[in-house]
């Protein structure tokens, strides 16, 4: 496996997981990684959903480091450890997340949208009367509305996420039919000097592509964006660096050399 660093992952820490933080570290050791950096879940003003709380999302920093640093000093002969998390992006939020993301030291900062206008894609509703293409858009715009407003993050991540709930799924979906949205915001992010996460859990659940598509990948790395993250997001040790075999390939293939990762908020870079 030529990547040896997951750079998405989530523990007991994060709302929607149940492992231990120690299972998932002796998972990636066994398969050989040398850094893993987990990202615990953190969305501010996450609403509730049928049968959850509303602080579902909302991230016990204090007690995540805690545990992270004693993991990081017992097994320091064996990986790399390293503190990151998953910022869920809104533009009324952007006091709020600058505040928070200025409060710890992080090594890495994943932006991302969960929520697109206050509804997650992940529940049917977002999809009711209109066609995926529609919830597609209004959610790609949501993305280029949030790195407009704010800036305090290294990748944006799981890009294209959206698509994993539609209906239709990535049948129809592809960078050439989204290009009009989808530029504005591989242009911004470039502008601003941040990167792209392949997030391999498209992949793992059955789709064609990563998050986000081959296309999109393709595109970012015409432009000229060579910040280039890997994760799995697993929630489970089973899908740690899940696929990261084929996300080898397929960097390679859009043209990449390298790939990322970030300590202390700096990127290092890896050949593929």
């Amino acid at each position: 496996m030529t990547i040896k660093a997951d750079c998405h992952l989530h523990t007991s820490h994060s709302g929607d997981s149940h492992t231990p933080m120690e299972e998932m570290i002796q998972r990636g050791i066994s398969l050989g990684l040398d850094t893993m950096c987990f990202t615990e879940h953190n969305d501010f003003d996450y609403p509730d959903a049928p049968g959850e709380p509303g602080e579902l999302f909302l991230l016990n920093t204090d007690s995540y480091l805690y545990e992270l640093i004693q993991m990081k000093e017992k097994y320091a002969d064996r990986i790399r450890i390293l503190f990151g998390v998953e910022l869920g992006l809104q533009p009324q939020l952007m006091r709020k997340n600058a505040v928070y993301a200025k409060s710890y030291a992080f090594d890495f900062i994943i932006g991302s949208s969960h929520l697109c206008h206050g509804r997650d894609p992940y529940f049917p509703d977002f999809f009711a009367g209109r066609t995926d293409e529609e919830a597609y858009r209004e959610y790609f715009v949501s993305v280029l509305e949030n790195i407009r407003k704010f800036s305090n993050f290294d990748v944006y991540g799981h890009l294209d996420y959206v698509v994993r709930y539609g209906a239709s799924r990535d049948r129809d979906y592809s960078y050439e039919k989204y290009r009009d949205v989808l530029d504005p915001i591989l242009e911004l992010l470039l502008e601003k000097g941040k990167g792209l996460e392949l997030n391999t859990s498209g992949i793992e659940k059955g789709m064609r592509d990563p998050h986000p598509c081959m296309g999109v990948l393709k595109r970012y790395r015409q432009l000229g964006g060579e910040l280039i993250t890997v994760g799995s997001d697993a929630h489970t040790p089973g899908r740690v660096a899940g696929s990261f075999d084929r996300a080898c390939e397929l960097l390679k293939a859009c043209g990449f050399r390298y790939y990322t990762i970030f300590e202390k908020r700096l990127p290092e870079y890896h050949r593929l």
